[in-house]
């Protein structure tokens, strides 16, 4: 490991205890900046609900932390829209935020949209499929963000249980991201959970970065970050266990399709070897396969898009 990842690990990477809740109020009363915590979602009305009731209730109504919670729905079929509602989330349609662009499925295509439909001066992402759900995650990952003016995005790290066995969830960040920024971006590899949903950023930052639509997402918004503010300005802190639905491996592979993809571009910003990927599933005949297109189209900066930059006018 670099040294200066050694480093950077003693001096940004904390605990959730480092920082009680107290503390961090005060430093927003301080600041006087906002938070908006943004959920995507897409079909997760078993979850949804009860991760809304609990920020609402722990960290708007019991203490005044989060400014507004924001659930983007990306085309549920499901009643995740109505449930997030009821449980106290400003609900928006993906397809209704900056309709001149046609949406694209994916991720990063709703968490791009988002910093159009919100007005936090922090910006905190929480994915939807969260289990056992703590406000922890919240006000633990943007607590350095109001404590300290030199950090600029903090991602959250934790425990990842499969099948009752802890530590073996998060496949693909040791398949695949992992081995890629260790060799590729080693800066950055101290990060435990690179590829966590759960992370906070100053809008100034957010404002600034592309976003790849789909899974890539998390890493090319770390990679660029690091070459952007640098370093320091990064950080992480442990918010203890995660517990979320799981996917099967062929839907891990297209994630790691992507994941790949993304690095790619950031790798050589050139010609794409295969932007697809091909895998197999047994059918009445033997083995049939099944190709997938990998995400290839990522949004620019925000403060590139003409309304975002009439909206910070108005």
């Amino acid at each position: 490991m670099l040294e200066e990842v050694e480093r950077w690990l003693s001096t940004r990477s904390w605990s959730v205890a480092d920082r009680p809740l107290h503390q961090v109020l005060a430093a927003k009363q301080r600041t006087g900046q906002t938070i908006s915590v943004v959920l995507p979602a897409l079909n997760e009305e078993e979850t949804v609900g009860d991760i809304v009731a609990v920020i609402r209730h722990d960290l708007v109504e019991q203490v005044p932390l989060v400014d507004e919670i924001v659930v983007v729905d990306s085309g549920s079929t499901d009643r995740t829209s109505e449930v997030a509602a009821r449980a106290g989330a400003r609900v928006v349609h993906r397809d209704d935020i900056l309709p001149r662009i046609p949406p694209v499925p994916g991720k990063g295509e709703v968490l791009w949209r988002s910093l159009l439909v919100t007005g936090g001066d922090i910006v905190c992402f929480i994915d939807a499929d969260l289990r056992e759900f703590s406000s922890e995650f919240v006000s633990g990952i943007v607590g350095p963000l109001l404590t300290d003016p030199d950090v600029d995005l903090v991602k959250g790290m934790y425990d990842r249980p499969l099948g009752g066995t802890a530590g073996q969830g998060g496949r693909v960040t040791e398949l695949m991201a992992r081995p890629l920024l260790n060799m590729h971006w080693p800066q950055l590899a101290g990060f435990v959970q690179p590829l966590g949903g759960e992370y906070a950023a100053r809008r100034s930052l957010l404002e600034q970065l592309p976003f790849p639509v789909g899974y890539g997402v998390e890493l090319g918004m770390l990679v660029d970050a690091l070459h952007l503010v640098g370093l320091d300005a990064l950080a992480q802190v442990d918010v203890g266990v995660r517990k979320h639905r799981h996917q099967d491996g062929q839907a891990l592979g297209r994630m790691a399709a992507a994941i790949y993809r993304t690095a790619q571009l950031r790798l050589a910003r050139g010609h794409l070897v295969r932007p697809s990927l091909t895998q197999f599933e047994r059918g009445e005949d033997g083995f049939e396969p099944r190709t997938y297109s990998v995400d290839t189209e990522e949004r620019p900066p925000m403060v590139e898009i003409a309304e975002y930059a009439e909206r910070k006018v108005a």
